[in-house]
This record gives structure tokens, C-alpha cells and sequence, in this order.
């Protein structure tokens, strides 16, 4: 809901919404390896592990830095040639 509350301020573009909205149905079934981006899209990276407490901790691009995220506040990356973000 916070996405389209967004969407509807005018502070998230269109495609961002649905995009996110749509990453709702599909399951957060993160694996170290897989690239994601946050919800924005501002920040990409790469899954580094699981945590035990199901948090993520990934990578982003271009950095030796860690972070930790709750599955639901990452997004996974399309496949390029499959409308690639």
C-alpha cells in the first residue's frame, strides 16, 4: 500500500509502483548470487548470504560493503533481454 500511496503523492514514478506491486506476488526466495536492486531502483547489488534470521545480506554494486535487508525491501533484478532494469 505504501508503494501506490506513493504513486498517488506523485513521489514514485508509475513504473516503480507496478513494479514493486508485482514483486509482492512472487516469493521472496532470495539465493546468494542472485542481483537485486532496492525498491527504488537507486541502488543495485548482489545477495552475499542469508542470515539465520531471514534478513538478506547483500552487496551493492561497486562497494566492499556489506548490507543487511528484509527480503520484502529488495527487489530482484530482470533478466537483461527480458525488460532489464
Amino acid at each position: 500500500m505504501s508503494a501506490v500511496a506513493h504513486y498517488i503523492a506523485g513521489v514514485l514514478p508509475r513504473e516503480a509502483m507496478v513494479e514493486i506491486v508485482e514483486a509482492l506476488f512472487e516469493s521472496a526466495d532470495f539465493k546468494p548470487g542472485d542481483q537485486v536492486k532496492t525498491l527504488r531502483g537507486s541502488t543495485h547489488g548482489v545477495i552475499v548470504r542469508l542470515a539465520d534470521d531471514g534478513r538478506v545480506v547483500w552487496r551493492p554494486d561497486g562497494t566492499d560493503s556489506e548490507l543487511m535487508a528484509l527480503p520484502e525491501s529488495l527487489l530482484r533484478k530482470s533478466p537483461r533481454g527480458k525488460g532489464a532494469s
